[in-house]
């Protein structure tokens, strides 16, 4: 029988606060220097790897160092194109150590949507939208140029990815 009481919401488990934690330190830098700290990075692994150690984020210490690799693996390709910087790399590398293989891929995908989301804001706001839709169109028609065209853009066609990062994470989280 109910008491009628609003049920509470329940308490966050320790590796979701790490993850909300890491995740907005790494944009707030992101933001403000378009760098993530390797510190920042190698703590939230130790912290990912830590919590597994003690079985308390609900994964094992092997599916904390998958993760890890994983998420390092997943942004290689968009780093080897020059699209995401090594900082990048690492912070999604952290999020599968604190999470592990499984979510960190649903975390990936997540980013890549909210990524894309933010480059059509990005682009709006520096009233550069139709350039960009352009350019992204020759890079899908012409893949094989992509990495000489995204190296060659300037400053103003980048942007910090820490924030889609943070957003896809969580996003991917709270739907598991």
């Amino acid at each position: 029988m109910s008491s009628g009481l609003p049920l509470l919401p329940p308490v966050p488990s320790p590796a979701l606060i790490a993850l909300v934690a890491g995740l907005a330190t790494a944009t707030v830098i992101d933001l403000r220097t378009r760098r993530i700290p390797n510190d920042l990075t190698a703590a939230m692994v130790g912290v990912g790897i830590g919590l597994a150690a003690t079985g308390t984020s609900g994964i094992t210490v092997a599916a904390s160092f998958a993760g890890f690799f994983l998420g390092l693996a997943l942004m290689m390709p968009g780093y080897a194109l020059g699209a995401t910087g090594a900082g990048d790399v690492k912070l999604m590398g952290a999020v599968g150590a604190i999470v592990g293989p499984a979510l960190v891929v649903s975390a990936f995908l997540f980013t890549a949507i909210a990524g894309g989301v933010l480059a059509v804001i990005v682009a709006a706001r520096r009233q550069r939208l139709a350039a960009t839709l352009a350019q992204t169109g020759q890079l899908v028609t012409g893949p094989g140029a992509a990495p000489q065209k995204i190296r060659a853009a300037g400053g103003g066609s980048r942007f910090a990815y820490g924030p889609a990062i943070a957003a896809g994470s969580v996003v991917a989280v709270l739907l598991a």
